[in-house]
């Protein structure tokens, strides 16, 4: 499947331009950190999987974002490769962990949303460079600043009932603020966004073009404090050739109408209602994902609209508790990212199979509950 396959690919790595004037640097094999004057810099680089986020890489962003809240103007993160800013959280790891019967493979998630969480409530600006592939844990990464950047090559996506997981990084709280039923959509059929529709649909803050991005990056690293930001920001976004042409949308203008439902069910019936292709083909595409992730999807969806980041990220980590271990998810990792058969068993295999009960059993307080300050 060419969504997956987008995912899994394998890139080298396209380096960018350091600053000649770093004051001080440090760095790991998958995440570069510099000091360049009074801001903080954060590169992720391992290309070769698409900078899907590790466990020791969350711990060494925490780590730094935690030193520079008090210290730096504001924090740049990108990435070393042109071909992604971070394509996920490196979940077949975790599932490996799961199988192996290691009680710890939760760390992952609970440190992941602590990291959310403060990138969130964070004191300073940070800019986020999503050029390239963006979905997933590196939707957590840069969804949660002030500033996010796309270009034309940029592609979003939260695709994780397609795994049998659930949209999460926070997702809860901010897909269902998204206007015109976008978020319900992005969440049900895992709908890849480009370009300039993120900057349309409030995803995305502002938007560079791709061969100036460089250009952006330096630009950032010579303004003396923050106050700047904002100006330097809309003025790439402006003068972009995307915003200076004609854009044809992606997305269907009747999103709001067709996803206006609350349950899948309910979603699914509007649009084999309306009957025209591109309804059909999303119905389809919605029947692909496990039928488990989407009912849970929904119910987060729902209950997101009510909570704060905070709230809706300890919903997830709970929900999480039973859907790693014992949902979908260890049989789409299988199919979807590691045995790439591509032909998930889901248990129920049918929407309808899917009682209430069924998902209520899912929203219990972790044992272990996930402890946000």
């Amino acid at each position: 499947m060419s969504r997956t396959r987008s995912i899994r690919i394998t890139v080298l790595a396209a380096g960018i331009q350091l600053v000649k004037k770093m004051t001080s640097s440090a760095a790991s094999s998958e995440v570069l950190f510099e000091t360049v004057g009074n801001k903080g810099v954060i590169t992720l680089d391992r290309p070769k999987a698409l900078n899907a986020v590790t466990l020791p890489m969350i711990k060494e962003i925490t780590s730094h974002l935690q030193a520079w809240k008090s210290t730096a103007a504001f924090v740049l993160m990108r990435s070393s490769s042109e071909k992604a800013f971070c394509a996920g959280g490196d979940v077949v790891d975790v599932m490996q962990k799961v199988t192996r019967g290691e009680n710890d493979w939760s760390d992952f998630f609970r440190l992941e949303y602590a990291m959310n969480h403060l990138i969130g409530t964070y004191p300073i600006p940070q800019v986020a460079l999503i050029h390239g592939i963006t979905m997933g844990g590196g939707v957590g990464l840069s969804i949660h600043g002030k500033y996010r950047v796309a270009t034309e090559k940029t592609i979003f996506a939260m695709p994780e009932t397609l795994i049998g997981m659930i949209p999460d990084v926070g997702a809860t709280y901010f897909l269902p603020r998204l206007k015109g039923n976008l978020g319900r959509f992005l969440a049900f059929t895992g709908h890849r966004l480009t370009g300039y529709d993120l900057l349309r649909a409030g995803i995305a803050t502002h938007f560079c073009d791709s061969d100036k991005i460089k250009d952006l990056q330096n630009d950032l690293l010579a303004l003396k404090d923050a106050t700047g930001l904002e100006k330097l920001l809309q003025n790439y976004t402006e003068s972009s050739a995307m915003k200076s042409t004609e854009h044809e949308s992606s997305l269907n203008s009747n999103i709001e109408a067709l996803f206006r439902e609350d349950s899948v069910e309910g979603v699914i019936s509007t649009l084999e209602s309306d009957g025209s292709k591109w309804a059909l083909e999303h119905r389809d595409t919605i029947r692909k994902m496990s039928p488990t992730a989407l009912k849970l999807s929904a119910r987060l969806f729902n209950e997101g609209k009510n909570l704060n980041l905070k709230e809706a990220l300890i919903l997830e980590f709970d929900v999480l508790q039973k859907a790693v271990p014992d949902g979908d998810c260890r049989e789409g990792i299988r199919a979807r990212l590691i045995d790439k058969d591509n032909k998930p068993k889901w248990n129920p295999s049918r929407l309808e199979d899917v009682e209430d009960s069924y998902i209520d059993s899912f929203f219990v307080k972790a044992e272990r509950p996930l402890e946000i300050h």
